[in-house]
């Protein structure tokens, strides 16, 4: 049979028809509330995607190593594993460098803060021996400082290859001096990229994709017109830069940022007209966010780090750094690092996604998410432009308290538990204790993140058990109807082991076994597990059998039985956990009961 014939067979069948099916399958329930997902960028997603949706997208045509690159800048896939490295001692980095090249392609120096100290050119020389491989360079404020020696001792090493993460708007003093700067770098070290844009900064404050994108942009765009402006070619600026973002927990969206923002900024230096065609493709370097990073399970940080490397792959970025997975709370050693380094290995060699470029392409989730990132995060370079540009939006702190608002949006999702970190807020092993592993100094610790709320409830049950030798423990009472007591007794575990608490489940067919068993285990509460029916008289009588034996021990009610709630509270309810709670604001709460401090 004909492929032709084969299709006759199935008829095509509308968008319309598609919705209708929805619909009727809702029965009645709200299809926009059920269905349709608002994303922190305000994008909303809808549950299926078809060639309906493609109608009027701009970029469909063009191919990988086409402009304007929203396919991938080349042909192939094959970025560069990078391999971050923190060391005080200029022996000891190169040495490490040197290890990571059995599985990286690249190696990225700190300087500075936390890092290596150069103060000569000879120093440079000793850190590079060897290496023969593109060299990066973070050095933070000290970047300048570090371009003029990296100019001086390299200079007779044209083909040296690398970047280092200089922001010429906190360099030298005025954009006449930062065009100097950059163009005897250029001049002398052709193959090298002296400024880096910097927009994982943004994404690790807590910022949204297109708030990444957008201020990104902006900030580039600024570069490019000061630079230009001050002597130096389109091309040569273009050729300087290089973009550092971070690859987050939204795998699709990640992909789409990364096509979006090479469409982006060929569209922005195709306005300032260059020489050379190749001054509109982006160089992308990706690492892992340290935003979604945990204390608590870390490995699973592992798997995290995985999916984010995958839509950075996916999205064809040129360089990848996937961060140790305990680099929350310690230095990492040889073997963290030695499995981030091989999650990319894994990634290339196994799952063979260098092979094929721009996967995701063609579909129309990632096409419709890639336009739909796109026009945000250019309508935000817009309306900085218009409010006088990056710097005056960054300096009169519109950038930064636009971040902050998102930031808070994450973090009421985080603490109320709307959005889950598995091992912190959801499903933690509460028998996990990491006090002790914890090695970074203070100022050295990966901040803000996600998780910090409730890894803070958690140290401090942590340092009191310490101090007293005691862990608060949470008796849940499993009274009454068979399927509710067993789920809300699971609930009431998870809830409160999110604080470090110790609990323990007990099942008593009646209110005078349930005292003896309070009478015996001595706990600092206890958690009334059961249905919402069985709740009122269950809860006083319990609460009053309680106080008949001189026990005084508060009782929590696992649920919300809105309309008992005012009787069991003047019956001596002292609070009530369910799926609305704000966890947080409740931990923190009994850990100030229970004498839980600091």
């Amino acid at each position: 049979m004909s492929s032709a014939k084969f299709l006759e067979e199935f008829p095509p069948v509308s968008t319309e028809k598609w919705q209708e099916a929805v619909v009727k399958d809702l029965k009645g329930a709200d299809y926009a509330k059920r269905l349709i997902w608002q994303t922190d960028e305000q994008i909303p997603v809808k549950p299926f995607y078809r060639s309906d949706d493609l109608a009027g997208l701009q970029h469909l045509d063009s191919a990988p190593g086409e402009f304007p690159y929203t396919r991938g800048t080349r042909v192939s896939n094959a970025w560069r594993i990078r391999e971050r490295i923190e060391s005080t001692d200029i022996g000891e980095a190169r040495q490490r460098a040197l290890e990571a090249l059995a599985g990286a392609d690249e190696v990225e120096f700190v300087i500075g803060r936390g890092g290596l100290a150069l103060g000569e050119p000879q120093d440079v020389l000793n850190l590079i021996e060897g290496l023969r491989c593109p060299v990066h360079f973070e050095a933070g404020e000290g970047a300048a400082a570090l371009l003029r020696l990296l100019v001086t001792a390299l200079s007779g090493l044209p083909d040296f290859e690398g970047s280092l993460d200089y922001d010429p708007f906190t360099g030298p003093g005025d954009s006449a001096a930062a065009a100097e700067l950059i163009g005897s770098a250029i001049r002398a070290l052709p193959r090298f990229r002296p400024v880096t844009i910097r927009a994982h900064r943004f994404h690790d404050t807590g910022s949204t994709i297109t708030q990444e994108l957008g201020f990104g942009l902006a900030e580039v765009i600024e570069y490019l017109a000061e630079l230009t402006g001050s002597g130096l070619s389109v091309d040569e600026a273009a050729s300087s830069l290089t973009f550092s973002f971070a690859a987050g927990w939204n795998f699709f969206f990640e992909i789409a940022k990364l096509r979006a923002g090479r469409m982006l900024w060929a569209r922005a230096v195709e306005a300032f007209h260059p020489a050379r065609p190749e001054s509109a493709q982006a160089q992308i370097h990706i690492r892992t966010s340290r935003w979604n990073k945990t204390i608590y399970d870390p490995y699973v940080n592992v798997l995290r780090a995985t999916t984010e490397a995958m839509s950075a792959a996916m999205g064809g970025c040129d360089s990848l750094a996937v961060a140790p997975f305990d680099e929350t709370y310690c230095y990492p050693g040889e073997p963290s690092r030695r499995l981030a380094r091989n999650t990319s290995l894994i990634l290339k060699h196994e799952a063979l996604l260098d092979r094929s470029v721009d996967p995701a392409g063609g579909s129309y989730y990632v096409e419709v998410l890639t336009d739909s990132i796109a026009r945000a995060s250019w309508k935000l370079m817009q309306e900085i432009e218009a409010a006088g540009g990056f710097r005056k939006a960054w300096a009169s702190g519109w950038i930064r308290a636009s971040i902050d608002k998102s930031k808070a949006a994450k973090e009421a999702a985080v603490s109320s538990r709307k959005r889950a970190i598995l091992g912190t807020n959801q499903y933690p092993n509460r028998k996990e204790r990491m006090l002790a592993n914890i090695v970074r100094k203070p100022e050295d610790m990966l901040r803000p993140r996600a998780a910090e709320i409730f890894e803070r409830i958690r140290l401090r049950t942590e340092r009191h058990a310490a101090k007293s030798g005691h862990t608060p423990l949470f008796l849940l009472l499993a009274m009454g109807d068979l399927k509710m007591r067993k789920v809300r007794s699971g609930f009431a575990s998870n809830f409160f082991g999110c604080a470090g608490f110790a609990t323990k489940t007990e099942t008593s067919e009646n209110e005078e076994a349930a005292v003896k068993a309070i009478a015996e285990r001595k706990p600092d509460a206890v958690v009334l597990c059961s249905s919402d029916a069985e709740y009122p008289a269950l809860a006083g009588s319990l609460c009053q059998k309680l106080r008949g034996a001189g026990i005084a021990v508060p009782v929590i009610v696992a649920g919300y039985p809105k309309d008992a709630v005012p009787a069991l509270t003047a019956a001596g309810v002292a609070d009530f956990v369910h799926l609305r709670s704000n966890a947080a604001e409740v931990l923190e709460a009994w850990q100030a009961r229970l004498g839980v401090k600091e």
